[in-house]
Parts: C-alpha cells; structure tokens; sequence
C-alpha cells in the first residue's frame, strides 16, 4: 500500500510517498480504512507516530498531513484500544502479587464475625475492611455488575484487645467492638478469561496474619474461597454486596 510520510519536521516538500505493507491488527486491535483526510494550515510538524487523545492510539503506519496540504485516498490504520489496566499483576507462573495502594480506593464496608459471638471458631474472626478502585465501584452503580479486571481487596483487622466474654471492650464511645492491629489480606480479581472455572473471579490469599504480607500468593481452590461464593452471592456478581450499603443501596457517594 502507498501511504504519505514524514520522516522530519518541516514544510509540505518534507512528505514522502512511501511503499509499505499493510498493517496488521492483532489481539485488541481493530483495522479502519480512510478513504479521506485533510488538514488545516496551523497543523505543522506532526511526527510520523501520533498520539491521540481519547480512548484511541493510532500506531504504525500514519501518514502525516501539514502546512494546509489535503491528502485523498484510501489508507488503513491499526488502532489500538485502550483498555482499561487492571490492578492485578500475574507472574509467568500464574501467582498474583500483592497490590499496592489499595487503602487509597473506595473502602465498602467492614463487616466483623468475632471469635466471641462464633464458640471461637469464626472463620474470619476480624473485621474485613474491603477496598475497590473508584472506577470499579462507578461501574457497578452503573450496571450492577463489576467490568473485567476489577480487584476487591479485604484487609483483616484484629477486634482490640477484648474485656468481655463476647469480645467487646470499653471505651469513652462505649462498650463496643474497635480495629486491633493488621492481620492478614484477602484478593478477588474478575477475569472471565483466566477464571471460567469459578464463575469468572480468582480468589489469592497473601496471608492471615499480622504485617508483612506474603509478596505473591497462588489462586486459592475452589474449595477455600470460590465455592462459598458461588452458593451464596453468584447472583451479585461473586460479591457479598448486602454487606456494602454503598453498592446495595446504590445511594452514590
């Protein structure tokens, strides 16, 4: 295919026509023919690779048009689709590593099952402060269903110092139940791809205990995590949303 390039800055006489393959869309990636395409007369010195902005990156092959030169015909881009990153990183041996700045995303909730009001055998015996990146959270007000990619992160918090057989304590607030210390870190990641066999979300546990945490964690089974979710909440997307009044009630921020 013919395509008009430039290869330095400078006036109209700068434009080459070159000979050059046509592109080749890959995975993400969509093929557009131009048939047409002109520019106005301030538009100067475009580089051969142009980004642009917007949810588009054209890549390859662009023919550049300066100093008020149209140019009519029939060209082919690659554009690239730029999805949105999930905050979930996979190593080549298929272990997530823990994420980082998650207690700066929207925090749902905290729900609390003490070992006190559980005969000492709750099977998280802390509270659950759950985190969720904002864009997540918008999607789901918006849809009822969290977009691929989104991270749920559940950081465990021991109950302070208990006084009383039911685990409570007082203080000036009254006799209550407070955040102890860190004591582990729970991680769901939606990915239908990587995780068909438990209803699209994979579940990693990086730790139950105090700080630090383990660095990388392998997808739990079924049996640890995805099970109990699949009988109990795969009717709200895997997640235990009447616990989140922010994502029940969908009142917005």
């Amino acid at each position: 295919m013919k395509a008009a390039r430039i290869h330095e800055f400078g006036s109209p006489e700068v434009i080459r026509i070159d000979d050059v393959p046509q592109p080749t869309p890959t995975e993400g990636q969509i093929l557009v023919r131009v048939a047409a395409a002109g520019s106005p007369s301030r538009a100067q010195g475009f580089k051969r690779d142009l980004v642009m902005k917007g949810d588009f990156m054209m890549t390859k092959y662009l023919f550049s048009l300066i100093a008020g030169v149209g140019v009519v015909a029939t060209s082919w881009f690659v554009l690239a689709a730029q999805t949105q990153q999930s905050a979930a990183v996979f190593n080549p041996d298929g272990t997530m590593q823990l994420p980082t700045g998650f207690r700066k995303w929207v925090f749902v909730g905290a729900p609390l099952t003490p070992n006190a009001l559980n005969n000492g055998k709750a099977n998280f015996p802390e509270y659950h402060h759950v985190y969720i990146e904002q864009r997540n959270v918008d999607a789901y007000l918006k849809t009822g269903e969290f977009p691929e990619g989104t991270v749920i992160v559940k950081e465990l918090t021991r109950v302070l110092n208990p006084a009383f057989p039911d685990g409570s304590r007082k203080e000036p607030s009254g006799r209550g139940y407070f955040n102890g210390e860190y004591n582990g870190i729970d991680v769901t990641v939606k990915d239908s791809k990587r995780f068909a066999e438990t209803n699209n979300w994979g579940f990693f546990t990086f730790g139950h205990h105090p700080l630090p945490y383990a660095d990388k964690a392998a997808e739990s089974s079924a049996a640890e995590c995805a099970g109990c979710h699949i009988a109990n909440v795969a009717q709200t997307d895997m997640t235990w949303i009447q616990f989140y009044p922010l994502l029940r009630d969908k009142k917005g921020y």
